[in-house]
């Protein structure tokens, strides 16, 4: 028997996501094309239940993104890592506020 491996997404992990889109053009004919997202994972829930789901952020002309994947979707071809980046937190969603760090030392010392 071959086992499936599988891959255990975390947060600071930079993925590239391959999903497929469904486009009709003029005539009327259904076609399907694959479109790459590439971020930074800043959230992964529910492990790998079948409702497990990333969040991936990523910057696009100054302007933060972010996307939800179920992982076991069919519309999701594949899920490829880039890198991995060491994070000492469950979900990274200081990385929305560039201001965050500052922020954090300015409430100790109140």
């Amino acid at each position: 028997m071959a086992e499936t491996q599988t891959i255990v997404y975390k947060p600071g992990m930079v993925v590239r996501v391959h999903q497929k889109i469904k486009e009709f053009n003029t005539k009327g004919e259904e076609k399907e094309r694959i479109q790459i997202y590439e971020g930074t994972i800043i959230a992964a829930k529910h492990g790998d239940e079948a409702g497990a789901t990333i969040t991936v952020r990523k910057v696009s002309d100054g302007v933060g993104v972010e996307k939800i994947y179920p992982i076991h979707s069919p519309v999701i071809a594949q899920i490829e890592i880039v890198r991995e980046l060491e994070t000492h937190r469950a979900k990274l969603h200081f990385m929305r506020d560039p201001d965050f760090k500052r922020k954090m030392k300015d409430k100790k010392k109140k």
